[in-house]
């Protein structure tokens, strides 16, 4: 009984002791170590949005590899031209000369889906470029996706320098997916021109479409031909950040990875086929079959991690941190220079120069010399006359 007595005492003292330590914990907690959980809240509430950009020519596999990497279908009511149709759209009089069907003009079509995954959800807007490349005459083609770009950049500068700043819609192209042809010897001049006119204003991620049409060896060393020739021409692709210090190796090892897999080599697909009894979206070929999540087939894996699961939100603060930021102070420069020529033509005196400090300082201290000297020069005159009258 003295025992069991004894037993409750000490468990009596030991909750005791626990509720103190537990009482002096919240006397030395302040709370802002909740700060990130109150911005998950927000975000998860208010949602989120990204703008992808796919570039390259008809038949390289944009669309279905969009649909298969948001698992979505965007091109639901799209209709496949054929040839026929492609020279003579329905759009184009036929009176119009073969030489303006040619120069095929470059199309901008935005699909847009809301995504929800977990409770998060998603804005996806998808930038179409039909026509890109597909014309004889391909001079100057990428000049209607440039400016698509810079307009959305001027939107976003008017409604951010507007009065209604609380509901701003951004429509900023975050990311360009560029299709490089598998079936050559490297980037054509197209490609080159148009990764160079687009480099210094959105997140160029380069692809080498339809894999599967060539042999490992083949990837290889059209990878190293690209790469090559990606720093030769000077093009600035999308470069990834760099891994913490503190980062374990494992995801060092994984980050070196997507870094020596760009460009990546793609296949999608949105059939399922079943493989080793198991059902995986893939391409069924007769010598067998090519499956678009399998990393030793192809690198769908790796873009879809970097562009979703690790690198999405980087490829945003990088276009409104470097890419818009570069516009914006283009833009203030050159309304600052309109507003100053636009003054000296309407002054009717002109504007000289405004001096140096040193000029300015100098000139000051010479008039103030002159002033003492003239000071000076009619107390003397007043000390002499009155010493006159007194005499």
């Amino acid at each position: 009984m003295d025992a069991i007595m004894l037993q409750e005492k000490l468990v009596e003292r030991l909750l005791c002791h626990r509720v103190k330590t537990s009482r002096q914990k919240e006397k030395q907690y302040v709370g802002f170590a909740t700060l990130p959980n109150q911005v998950h809240r927000k975000s998860v509430k208010k949602g989120f949005d990204f703008t992808l950009m796919v570039a390259g020519e008809s038949g390289m596999g944009k669309s279905t590899l969009v649909n298969s990497l948001f698992l979505t279908d965007l091109y639901k009511d799209r209709k496949l031209l054929n040839a026929e149709e492609v020279l003579f759209p329905p759009s184009l009089p036929l009176a119009f000369p073969f030489s303006e069907r040619i120069n095929q003009t470059v199309e901008i079509i935005k699909h847009t889906v809301d995504i929800e995954e977990k409770g998060v959800k998603l804005k996806l807007t998808i930038v179409d470029t039909p026509g890109f490349g597909d014309a004889v005459n391909n001079n100057e083609c990428w000049k209607p996706i440039t400016d698509y770009i810079d307009q959305q950049f001027e939107q976003y500068f008017r409604d951010e320098s507007g009065l209604n700043r609380k509901n701003i819609q951004d429509n900023r192209v975050h990311c360009c997916l560029y299709f490089i042809p598998p079936f050559g010897h490297g980037l054509r001049p197209v490609d080159v021109e148009f990764m160079k006119a687009l480099h210094e204003k959105v997140n160029v991620v380069p692809l080498i479409a339809k894999a599967d049409c060539l042999t490992p060896n083949e990837i290889k060393k059209l990878k190293d031909r690209v790469r090559e020739e990606i720093e030769r021409f000077g093009i600035k692709v999308y470069q990834f950040p760099e891994c913490d210090s503190d980062e374990d190796e494992e995801f060092k090892q994984l980050d070196k990875e997507l870094k020596e897999c760009c460009p990546f080599a793609v296949i999608g697909s949105n059939t399922v086929v079943e493989a080793r009894g198991q059902r995986v979206r893939g391409r069924l070929y007769p010598w067998g079959i090519v499956e678009v999540e399998n990393q030793s087939h192809c690198d769908f894996v790796k873009l879809r991690n970097i562009l979703i699961r690790s690198h999405m939100h980087d490829l945003k603060d990088v276009t409104c941190d470097v890419h818009y930021e570069n516009y914006r102070a283009q833009c203030i420069q050159d309304m600052t220079s309109k507003l100053t020529q636009d003054n000296r033509m309407e002054s009717p005196i002109p504007i000289l120069p405004l001096p140096t400090p040193d000029v300015e300082t100098d000139r000051l201290i010479k008039m103030k010399d002159e002033e003492l000297a003239r000071m000076q020069e009619m107390l003397n005159k007043m000390q002499q006359h009155i010493h006159d009258g007194k005499d």
